[in-house]
Parts: C-alpha cells; structure tokens; sequence
C-alpha cells in the first residue's frame, strides 16, 4: 500500500514537474529577429515656387544699366544723326508736325564731327581756321563768336586748359553758375568784348533770358559730345542736361542755324 501511494506521488509529481517546464517554456521570451538594416533613401529638394514680387526683384536686379553697357562698348564718334536723332526722340511726344519743322536743323549747319583723334585745340583750327581774322573784327559786346557746351564747371575749366594752343590772344569767359552769379557775369559781358565762351547749358541759357548775353553774333556753337565723366556718360546721356540743352536750342539757335548764320561740330 505505501508503495503504491509512493509511485502515486513519485508520478504525480513528474506530471507537476512536466507542466512546470511547459510554463516555462511558454513564458520565456523569444528571442527578437535581427531587423534589417534601412537603406539610405535619395532626397530631392523641391524648389519652392518663385513669387511675382520676388521674380519681379530678380528682373530688376539684372537689368542693366547704362555704365555696364558702355563699359563693354567701344566709343564712337557722335555725328549730326545722332543729334537729330536725339531732338526728334525728344520733342515728337508733344510737338505738332510744323512746330517740328521750325525745330529742324539743316545738315548744312553741322561741321566735321570730332573723329576721336583730335585734341580741343587741333579740332577748333580745323573747323575755324580764320579765327584770328574773326577774332579781330569782334568787337560787339554782351556776345561771344563760340560758344562751347559742356556738362559741368569742372570740365569747363579743363577745356578752357586745353584750348590755350587755338585762343591764342582770346577773351575767354566762363559760363558756368559755380561760385559765380549770374548778375556779375551779366556786367563782364557788358564790359567788354569776348570772343570765347565755355560753360553749361543752363548758366547760358539764363544769361539768354536775362539779355546779359546775346547769341545772334554766335558763329560757332561746339557740343562736348564724346567725352564721358566718371559712370562713362557723356552730356547727352544726362537729363537734365539734354532737356537743358534742347530749351537753350530752341532760344534763337535752331533759327540761326536755318538762316546759315551759326554752325554746329560736335567735339
């Protein structure tokens, strides 16, 4: 009977054994599978769309100016064309058809344009070279025989320097508003007689207004056209010195120059 009962325990207690182990084994953690390696991915990115403003600014910001222009230009000689060009551009939005005919300047009027290869004195001899013999029979005051545009005082007083070669015994005055008032140039002018003068557009245009300087007895009227300041522009290229030119063309020039009287060069 105890042997019995003792196998009955020996077996139960294999069962229990058996089933713990069975536990066990259900509960032990399986073991996680090695993941795979992510591979690197190729990334774009998306440009974002560009804006009407910001498009606009990039235009703005490429558009080139002038001084980009004629730096990689090579400099040509000005020629009658280009003035005429110049004055037709500027008055056809606002003129009539026969007020335009009155503006028109005859080719005749022009003289040999500067070739670039002329200083100020040797192209003043070669289209004037009877000054002396005018320069003598001058006597007529407020007025001058030549008159030389430029686009500022301080290039004046370098023509002016320039010129010494061709003035020879000349009254040369300036005509420019630079530490100089109109009133006091108005009097030098009513002095005496003065065969040259050089200056700006609108220091002789007031003068014109003002009756200190009378332009019938001009015989010569030359355009410093071709040099260029600092940003490569020359005085047309200007404005305010174009616009200024125009009016003091229109005071008496483009008549005397229909009439014959007065001739153009462009420097």
């Amino acid at each position: 009977m105890s042997t019995s009962l003792k196998e009955d325990s020996e077996t139960s207690g294999d069962e229990g054994g058996g089933d713990t182990e069975m536990k066990q084994q259900e509960t032990a953690p399986v073991p996680a599978l090695p993941k795979k390696t992510k591979q690197p991915k190729e990334c774009f990115l998306i440009q974002p769309k560009e804006t009407k403003e910001e498009s606009t600014k990039t235009r703005k910001w490429k558009k080139k100016k002038i001084t980009d222009i004629l730096a990689k230009s090579e400099p040509k000689p000005g020629t009658p064309e280009d003035l005429q060009k110049l004055m037709k551009d500027y008055y056809s939005s606002n003129r009539s058809v026969i007020e335009l005919e009155e503006l028109n300047l005859p080719d005749s009027c022009f003289l040999k344009a500067n070739d670039l290869t002329h200083s100020l004195s040797s192209y003043l001899k070669e289209i004037c070279p009877k000054w002396v013999k005018l320069r003598k029979n001058h006597t007529e005051k407020k007025s001058v025989l030549m008159l030389i545009l430029c686009s500022s005082a301080v290039r004046a007083l370098e023509l002016i320097r320039s010129m010494t070669a061709f003035k020879g015994d000349s009254k040369v005055m300036k005509l420019f508003a630079k530490h100089i008032k109109v009133q006091k140039q108005v009097k030098l002018l009513e002095k005496r007689a003065v065969h040259l003068g050089v200056g700006t557009p609108g220091r002789i245009k007031e003068l014109v207004k003002q009756g200190g300087l009378d332009l019938n007895p001009l015989k010569f009227l030359v355009f410093d056209w071709n040099w260029r300041d600092q940003k490569l522009k020359r005085m047309m290229d200007i404005p305010e010195i174009r616009k200024e030119v125009f009016e003091l063309l229109e005071m008496g020039i483009c008549s005397l120059c229909q009439s014959e009287s007065l001739k153009l060069g462009l420097f």
